[in-house]
């Protein structure tokens, strides 16, 4: 059975800055993915996966960010196109995907599998950093993934758990 936890952060305002520029990266990382499928409708999301490493390398300003977190901005991506098209087809009118246009559209960071651990009462993330945590409730399984998600006032996050 998959549980998922929600907990509250305390990042400090240097690690929030962070978060922030890492949100940027991955709205950047997923406009720059809809351009490219938008270009060429035959790319599929082994390309787009594909496309990051190449990107990469013309943009290091991506190396910022763990690669984890880049790989689930492209499957967010597809998710995203896989919703329109069932969308289309059960008869309902739908345009095209939008792009991120500020920073307030794009809200999440997932970590899966790697770059994360939580050890006494701190969230450490891969090219992040420690943030204090409140843990109101004992984890029950192993930790999945990790979501970061920005609110109003502060960053908080999921843990999917099985």
């Amino acid at each position: 059975m998959m549980r998922t936890y929600k907990f509250r952060i305390y990042p400090s305002k240097k690690i929030r800055e962070t978060i922030e520029e890492h949100l940027n990266i991955c709205r950047y990382l997923y406009n720059y993915l809809l351009e490219q499928k938008t270009k060429n409708p035959k790319l599929n999301k082994g390309d787009t996966q594909k496309l990051i490493t190449l990107h990469k390398k013309e943009n290091p300003e991506l190396k910022k960010v763990h690669s984890k977190v880049l790989q689930l901005v492209n499957t967010k991506l597809w998710g995203s196109l896989k919703a329109l098209g069932k969308l289309k087809r059960n008869g309902y009118k739908v345009g095209r995907l939008r792009f991120k246009s500020s920073k307030n559209h794009y809200k999440t960071i997932e970590y899966n599998q790697s770059g994360f651990k939580i050890k006494d009462s701190k969230l450490y993330l891969s090219k992040i950093g420690k943030i204090s945590i409140k843990l109101h409730r004992k984890i029950k399984g192993e930790i999945k993934g990790i979501i970061i998600k920005k609110n109003q006032q502060v960053s908080g996050f999921i843990l999917p758990s099985g």
